[in-house]
């Protein structure tokens, strides 16, 4: 259904593609250039709320840094609350941590200990998947 969907094409126009980034043979999607066509940025909000209002989300989680873009305005519209999941000693107070494996080394993200509690449905924003790792993350993280 989404491929029907004219605002499709104009938020990936929108996406510029840089090869070998940051390093030989990674196809990085740079979403910069999104945030900088209103039109496609405001498109790609509404896409999400409306996929996700009325499905009883009440987390909306975002992985640094891209998902710190995208994740407040649609967890604000889907009356939810925003977790931010951040780089290693960037959070006060207690943290959990979980390492995980990217396309091109290892990192770790941290979420506070009180951000979500028990029963409580999340939806998880970043800006790509390209091995899985940091979603991964993230899941076992909350």
């Amino acid at each position: 259904q989404d491929e029907q969907d004219p605002r499709i094409s104009n938020i990936s126009s929108a996406i510029r593609v840089i090869p070998d980034f940051p390093k030989p043979g990674i196809i990085f999607q740079d979403i910069t250039t999104l945030l900088l066509d209103t039109k496609a940025f405001r498109d790609t909000i509404d896409l999400f709320v409306e996929r996700y209002r009325g499905k009883d989300i009440s987390v909306v989680a975002g992985i640094e840094a891209r998902g710190f873009i995208f994740g407040p305005p649609i967890a604000l519209a889907i009356g939810a609350k925003f977790v931010p999941m951040r780089k290693p000693n960037k959070l006060p107070g207690e943290v959990l941590s979980e390492e995980y494996s990217l396309e091109y080394g290892k990192d770790t993200m941290e979420m506070h200990v009180d951000a979500v509690k028990a029963g409580e449905r999340a939806l998880i924003i970043d800006d790509l998947v390209a091995t899985g790792g940091t979603l991964s993350a993230a899941i076992r993280l909350l």
